[in-house]
């Protein structure tokens, strides 16, 4: 038996949030019962919320939150008493406000006692919005670095140079940091074809002695990159890929070439392992992170796949590449001998490589 009801072509109400389209109606115009209504046809906006806490540790029911049903507008929203994100977070949302321009983002009035931070962290500015968040403008003795969009390689020279003095660190521990932002900035302007660059920030957090930093671009993401020379299937395994030395997306010569040697992220993860600390990447659906070690003695392994890891493949897809890393001062080894053993690893993963590709068979 087929039941009707009638509603009026001109009452139609649709209330979206996330995968859900509710319709209300009155008597009118006849529609079939479990008429499927496709979301495709009334998109909601991307989202993305601010919780009270989202560091690398907890950072995946944030990711997976993150909505993306319509990329061409962002609206964000907020815990109402507190705000505390790791620097990545924001890196993320600027990232994405610089794509969108002001036009497109909405986003909710701030009311956590910790929003000047937002404001400090300069993201507001990024995203073109107005906060109403009054500040008192000083030398940043909180130890942050704002956020800060890169684009050209002698930005990230000038960027280099005055980032040292904001952290407040000492000789020894700047040379580490300074390696990594290089690295992961140079990673950008040189793989992502983003237009808009590099969008990172950094934070130095006194209390456990931990730098948190995180850059983010809305380029063509590792996937992309990697298969110019490569042949990665899913985005899980390009991250794979861009994890283990010797690969680039710049050649498939084992070891890469003289400009590019795909040490770069193997390198930073390396670090962040010896000093037990977090590592997260995160590109298309896909997200690996590295999770903190046990006091024992650390292994390096070219395989990321063999460190303890979590990963997920089924993540909202990020259009880019994101990178969040914390390094523990108080753990930080020598500098010199941490890259000397990292080297040492990397140049035996790359004749283990070579060896194994020149036993395969080969038929002629």
């Amino acid at each position: 038996m087929l039941f009707r009801l009638f509603i009026p072509s001109n009452i139609f109400i649709y209330n979206t949030y996330r995968d859900y389209i509710c319709c209300y109606f009155c008597p009118g115009f006849p529609v079939k019962i479990g008429t499927f209504i496709n979301k495709q046809a009334f998109p909601v906006d991307m989202r993305i919320h601010l919780p009270n806490s989202a560091f690398l540790g907890n950072i995946d029911p944030v990711l997976r939150s993150f909505d993306t049903s319509d990329p061409s507008e962002l609206e964000i929203t907020a815990n109402k008493k507190w705000i505390s994100v790791h620097p990545v977070v924001l890196s993320m949302i600027a990232s994405l406000g610089l794509k969108l321009g002001p036009s497109n983002i909405r986003c909710e009035k701030m009311e956590a006692r910790s929003k000047h931070y937002l404001e400090r962290m300069k993201l507001f500015s990024f995203l073109g919005v107005k906060s109403g968040i009054r500040i008192t403008e000083h030398e940043p003795a909180g130890r942050f670095v704002p956020l800060t969009q890169i684009k050209k390689s002698d930005e990230l020279t000038h960027f280099i140079t005055e980032m040292v003095p904001l952290l407040h660190l000492e000789p020894k521990q700047a040379e580490p940091i300074r390696y990594v932002i290089s690295e992961l900035a140079r990673n950008v302007l040189e793989h992502s074809q983003s237009e808009h660059g590099a969008i990172l920030c950094a934070q130095y957090y006194k209390k456990s002695n931990i730098i948190r930093i995180g850059i983010a671009d809305t380029g063509i993401g590792i996937k992309s990159s990697i298969n110019v020379s490569h042949k990665a299937k899913t985005d899980l395994e390009a991250i794979k890929l861009a994890l283990t030395p010797g690969i680039t997306g710049t050649t498939r010569r084992e070891g890469g070439t003289e400009y590019n040697a795909g040490a770069g992220l193997f390198f930073i993860k390396s670090i962040a392992k010896v000093n037990r600390d977090f590592f997260v990447i995160y590109s298309g659906n896909a997200l690996y992170k590295l999770l903190k070690s046990s006091p024992e003695t650390i292994k390096l392994y070219a395989d990321p796949f063999r460190d303890r890891h979590s990963k997920d493949e089924k993540l909202p897809y990020w259009q880019g590449t994101i990178v969040g890393v914390d390094i523990s001062l108080n753990a930080t080894k020598k500098f010199s001998i941490l890259l000397d053993l990292i080297r040492d690893i990397y140049i035996k993963a790359l004749k283990e490589r070579r060896k194994a590709r020149y036993r395969r068979p080969r038929f002629i």
